[in-house]
C-alpha cells in the first residue's frame, strides 16, 4: 500500500479521507497547514499527497510549488482536493504542479479509485 500525506485543515474532511484511506491498509500521515505539509513530504516523501487548497498560511497551491522545487520530491504524485470547481480549474491546477485534481466534497464510494487512477498513470508516466 502507499504512503499517503493529507494536507486538509478541515477535520471533517480529514476525518473522512484519512478512514477510507485507512479501509484500504495505506500509512496515513496528516497536516494542517501548507507549511506543515511541506516539511513533512520534504523530511520523509510519501508516494502520494492530498493536498487541500484553501490552507491556513501558505495555500495548497504555493505547497505544492515548494514540494516541486524539491529534487526529492519532483515526481511525487500530488492530488488536488478542492471544492474550487469552476471551469479551467483542473487545468489550472495541473498547470501549477498537481498530478492530478479530484473535487470536493469527496464521493466516499468513488474517491479511492480516483487516487489510485491518478497515481498508476503518473507512475507510468
Amino acid at each position: 500500500m502507499a504512503k499517503i500525506l493529507v494536507v486538509e485543515d478541515d477535520k471533517n474532511n480529514m476525518r473522512l479521507i484519512t478512514k477510507l484511506l485507512d479501509q484500504e491498509g495505506h500509512k496515513i500521515v496528516k497536516a494542517e497547514t501548507g507549511e506543515d505539509g511541506v516539511k513533512l513530504a520534504m523530511e520523509d516523501p510519501p508516494d502520494i499527497i492530498l493536498m487541500d487548497i484553501k490552507l491556513p498560511g501558505i495555500d495548497g497551491l504555493e505547497a505544492t510549488k515548494k514540494i516541486r522545487e524539491s529534487c526529492a520530491n519532483d515526481a511525487v504524485t500530488i492530488i488536488a482536493l478542492t471544492s474550487y470547481a469552476m471551469a479551467g480549474d483542473r487545468e489550472k491546477y495541473l498547470k501549477c504542479g498537481f498530478t492530478g485534481y479530484i473535487e470536493k466534497p469527496i464521493d466516499p464510494y468513488t474517491v479511492i479509485k480516483e487516487i489510485k487512477e491518478i497515481w498508476e498513470k503518473n507512475i507510468m508516466s
